[in-house]
């Protein structure tokens, strides 16, 4: 398991920033968005936006705390009836990102939620973050997602990681019933390319969750092409979407989805 590097997120963040300010050209900004059903197209991409700024606030500032959303500039965007407003608040969010994380580099010292306090933490969880509230605003507009192979798989590592990290530190109860029985999910991305290696075999073991890259035989498989693992694994698709196919144990597999929901 190898992951990106701080550039390539540095540069990935910005990119994804960029895809979903062109999913949102000519989008209508009041519409629910399917995934997350309580906001509207905008107060997603306000979301999105706030939160690259509100991490940007603490790489910048180098933090060794958390910065509370008020303290950051700009933080809440504007509204959903100005949609050119958004789409120049979010080009600015990712200037100011970019040349922040250019001043620093992955190991620079900064507080994270988790373990790991470097600013190379943030410059990762801030490429997935936006990739997947991407796809959030693509199935609301109407439009296809597509996410590069590399960057899909290591959004599915940095989940599983999370989950481990939520697990260990008792940040949600919902977690520590994800261990027990040694039972299994198998992840198969039927279209990735063998050198990316984008299986995955996750055990709900005693100790908790473990996982590891590679193929075997599971309780339960989720197989399909890898975007559409990507986006079923974040439950941003069904796994009845017709994109995806359930082998096994399909109870086992919407017990995962249902408990590690959090995040």
């Amino acid at each position: 398991m190898t992951r990106l590097g701080y550039d390539r997120y540095r540069e990935e963040v910005a990119r994804q920033l960029g895809l979903f300010r062109e999913t949102l050209t000519g989008a209508d900004l009041t519409v629910t968005v399917p995934t997350c059903p309580e906001w509207t197209l905008g107060r997603l991409a306000r979301h999105t936006g706030g939160a690259v700024r509100w991490v940007e606030a603490h790489v910048r500032t180098r933090a060794d705390k958390h910065v509370p959303e008020s303290d950051v500039p700009d933080f809440e965007g504007p509204g959903d009836d100005d949609p050119a407003g958004l789409d120049a608040w979010l080009a600015e969010t990712a200037e100011r990102m970019d040349a922040t994380l250019r001043g620093a580099s992955g190991e620079t010292a900064v507080w994270t939620w988790a373990g790991e306090q470097t600013a190379g933490f943030w410059a990762r969880r801030m490429t997935h973050e936006v990739a997947v509230h991407r796809a959030d605003a693509a199935i609301a507009a109407g439009v296809e997602y597509e996410v590069a192979p590399e960057v899909a798989a290591d959004a599915i590592d940095e989940w599983l990681e999370i989950v481990q990290y939520v697990q260990r530190t008792n940040l949600a109860d919902n977690a520590a019933e994800l261990r027990g029985g040694g039972r299994s999910i198998h992840l198969h991305a039927m279209d990735a390319g063998a050198a990316l290696n984008a299986e995955w075999v996750v055990e709900l073991a005693e100790e908790g969750v473990v996982w590891r890259r590679g193929h075997e035989k599971a309780d339960v498989a989720l197989r399909g092409p890898l975007t559409e693992v990507l986006l079923a694994f974040y439950r941003r698709r069904g796994l009845d979407s017709g994109r995806v196919e359930v082998l096994g144990d399909r109870e086992l597999l919407d017990f995962w989805l249902e408990r590690a929901s959090f995040g």
